[in-house]
Parts: C-alpha cells; structure tokens; sequence
C-alpha cells in the first residue's frame, strides 16, 4: 500500500505544481491612463507602470497616453484600463453623471485608489500680449486645452467665476499644452490656461523662448467657482524663468482612480506599491513630492476599492 500512497502523493504533487506554474503564467495586465507627453501625468504615469512592472508579480504595466481626465474616467467605466489620473472635479462630475462635464451618465464603476498632488489652474502669456489680468484676455487668442478635458473644465470654472466667456476671447484654441506653447512662440496665440503640477515642461519650455506672464487668479474669483474642489492657492515666485513674484491662483486636486472590475489584491497592490516607491515618482516630476500616504483618502469623491481600503487599513490609516 506504501507505492499507491507514494504515487498518489507523486499525482498531488504534480497537479499543486502544474496548478503553481499555471498561476505563475498568468499576466496582470495593468494600463495607466495618464495625458499628453507634455504634462505632468505622464511622467508620473511611466513611472509608475515601472513600478508595478518590476514589483508586481506577473504584472505587463503600461503608460497610455490621452487627452486627460474626460478621456480617462470614461476609458475606466469601460474596463480600458486599470488605473488613471483625474482631476478631482471631474470625477466628481464623472460619479454624478454630468452631461456638460462629458458624463451624460453616471460612471458608476470607478473606485478610488489614492488622492495625489494638486493642479495648478496656470495662466500663461507672451508679454508682448500686453495680458496683465484676468479681463486683459478679453478679445485675445487663448488655448484652453482639449475639448471636455479636466484643463478646459477648469478654464470654464475659471472664466465664468471672472465674468468672461469664450465669446469674449478674439480665438479659442482647443489644444494639449505642447500645441499650445509652440503655438505661442510662432506668436499665433496670446495665452494659455493650463492645469497641471507646479512646474510643468510645456510652461518651463515656453519661458525659455519667450518672456512669459503668470496671470493672477485673485481668491475673490476662485470663490465664486463656488465648488469646494476650487481652493485659493500660489505659485511661488521663480517656479518658472522670468516669473519673479508670487502669483494667486486656484488649486485642484488629483486622484488616482481604478474601477470595480480590478481584483481586490491588484489594488491592494497598487496602491502599496505606490507608497512603497515615491521615490521613483519624485525622480520623474516634482509634482510627485506633494503625494502623502497620510492624504490618501481625503476628498476622495468616490467610494475607495476594497483592495485599496485593504492596504489603508493595514498601515493604520483607516481603523
């Protein structure tokens, strides 16, 4: 009876390692939904397919690049994707089903991973546009970033908050922030609004080739945005070559969001292994330094998921 005990014993074996190197085959495919190449999310989203690539076993990451928030949320609520970043007002608009946001139905799916850093609402123009202010951008030519993206969102909030509308503007240009900034320097654009981290190239670029100005957002006008995603903020003096002053203006926050579909420990890997290598994200953007674990789940507009929640709960930020 010992052989047939020894052979069966062989046969469990067998299958327990079959079923092993089966498993093991298995790809995690993981998509990061990021924005144009001459914004933040980008770098920051290569980075962090990186990331998952060497420290999540079996995981094919990717970095997509799209037109931003919009884009981002509607891939996700169509299983396109694993990850993305999204500006924290279009989510909003996203979970609510905002048809003049481009949400004409609630993205019921997306589950939160992570809130991240802050956009910046940065109005940029040539000097030689004679833009000083807000009202000065009245019968100018502006960009306002692609059509329906978080960046022309924020330009609507913005502008309506300041009593201008597009109709007041000489030409409105629906364009990424490389397109734009080139745009500029040909002098076939007076300005552009762009939402992004402090710092971000398209506008580092443009400062170098010309003499730029930062527009003010004063508080009073960020006030009348009259959405508590719109917070009164700065950038600091120096942030960009020429801009010697600190300048007032309007902060969004980012988030990082999966959806329902992704498996619990896919997430809860996500999200560990982000905090895990912040330092990896810091080294592609200086935007990524504002990420903090202990920030996580502040603001987050949707319901976090549960893989995520895992992780949280595990280092001692939700009991």
């Amino acid at each position: 009876m010992r052989w047939i005990h020894k052979i069966s014993l062989g046969l469990s074996l067998g299958a327990a390692l079959l079923a092993s190197a089966a498993h093991a085959q298995q790809q995690q495919f993981v998509n990061v939904l990021t924005g144009g190449q001459s914004g933040v999310y980008y770098p920051l989203g290569v980075a962090l397919s990186q990331v998952y690539a060497k420290s999540i076993a079996n995981a094919r990451a990717t970095a997509q690049v799209t037109k931003a928030s919009a884009e981002n949320l509607n891939l996700l609520q169509a299983g396109r994707g694993e990850l993305a970043f999204t500006l924290g007002d279009a989510l909003s608009d996203a979970w609510k089903g905002d048809a003049e946001a481009g949400f004409p139905k609630k993205l019921d799916k997306l589950r939160g991973l992570s809130a991240t850093y802050n956009n910046y609402i940065q109005i940029v123009a040539n000097a030689d546009s004679g833009i000083r202010t807000l009202a000065d951008l009245k019968g100018k030519r502006v960009s306002v970033g692609a059509a329906k993206s978080g960046t022309e969102l924020n330009a609507r909030a913005i502008f309506k908050a300041a009593g201008i509308a597009y109709s007041d503007l000489a030409k409105v240009e629906y364009l990424p922030f490389g397109e734009s900034v080139e745009l500029i320097k040909n002098r076939q654009l007076d300005a552009t609004l762009q939402s992004a981290g402090l710092g971000v190239a398209s506008i580092r670029d443009l400062a170098t080739a010309v003499k730029i100005v930062v527009v003010p957002v004063p508080a009073d006008v960020v006030a009348k945005v009259g959405d508590a995603a719109y917070q009164a903020a700065v950038i600091p003096a120096n942030t960009y070559s020429g801009q010697a002053q600190d300048v007032p203006t309007a902060a969004i926050p980012n988030f990082l969001v999966t959806h329902a579909g992704v498996s619990d420990d896919l997430a809860y890997q996500m999200a560990k292994q982000l905090y895990e290598h912040l330092d990896t994200l810091h080294a592609a953007h200086n935007a990524a330094k504002a990420i903090v674990r202990d920030n996580a789940i502040k603001g987050m507009p949707v319901p976090l998921h549960p893989g995520a929640e895992r992780y949280y709960k595990e280092v001692g930020l939700i009991k």
